[in-house]
């Protein structure tokens, strides 16, 4: 069995990556740059675990990612994680290329994996999708990351309609984290967005990457044989 999860290197798609191999799941994940700690990750977890640099957004990077996902075994996950925010600021700062790049990266890239996996599995049976979205998608996000959270509106929604158009052979699910301390709100600006936003969370702090791991394990498991269409929310009561 393997898993391909995207931007699988760092952060929450790093948990995902040892998660799944702590329950002995071949795992093919994606990173764009982060040859150092992509490196660390496939050394220290062993043979199950296998790193491709590749931009996701690449036109024939579906087609690829699947191809050799394929020679390492049979594919029977998809988990889209890699996503970035965008810069953090008033939306009417972003220019065109900040636009195009977190449309690309959240939400066509997604849909490209998905139309790749949806023709490959056609006739199958037992296969899931898990998105990672994000509460920004309920919540708007304004004056921080509205395009993202644009992006994680429609990938919900896709979710909703690959779920009921994929049935009963595939499974299609999201997990919506909340704030979780990452990396990535250093890369938009902020390293200490995380604790700044926690007085607004009911639970009192930002989430872990690796309680977001647990939900999409869970997702991805024949426990959820029954979960299909699902947005778990993940968010410590946003």
């Amino acid at each position: 069995m393997i898993v391909i999860v995207t931007g699988g290197s760092r952060g929450i798609g790093r948990s995902i990556v040892e998660r799944l191999c702590a329950d002995g799941i071949g795992v093919l994940f994606t990173h764009s740059s982060s040859d150092e700690e992509a490196r660390e990750l496939s050394e220290r977890l062993g043979p199950l675990v296998h790193g491709v640099r590749m931009d996701v957004t690449e036109k024939d990077g579906a087609g690829r990612l699947f191809d050799l996902a394929e020679s390492l075994g049979e594919v029977s996950g998809l988990v889209n994680n890699a996503g970035v925010t965008g810069r953090l600021g008033p939306f009417a700062a972003l220019s065109d290329d900040d636009l195009r790049r977190v449309v690309d990266v959240n939400l066509v890239a997604p849909l490209r994996l998905c139309r790749e996996a949806a023709r490959r599995w056609a006739g199958r049976s037992g296969s899931s999708i898990v998105t990672v979205s994000s509460v920004a998608a309920r919540t708007g996000s304004p004056g921080e990351y509205v395009a993202y959270a644009a992006t994680k509106a429609a990938v919900e929604t896709m979710t909703v309609g690959l779920a009921k158009e994929l049935a009963p052979g595939v499974r299609v699910n999201a997990v919506s984290p909340g704030t979780i301390e990452t990396t990535i709100h250093a890369r938009a600006g902020e390293p200490g967005r995380a604790w700044r936003v926690a007085e607004r969370i009911p639970m009192g702090r930002p989430g872990k990457p690796e309680e977001i791991a647990e939900a999409v394990a869970w997702l991805l498991s024949d426990k959820a044989s029954y979960v299909t269409g699902a947005v778990l929310d993940v968010s410590g009561g946003l």
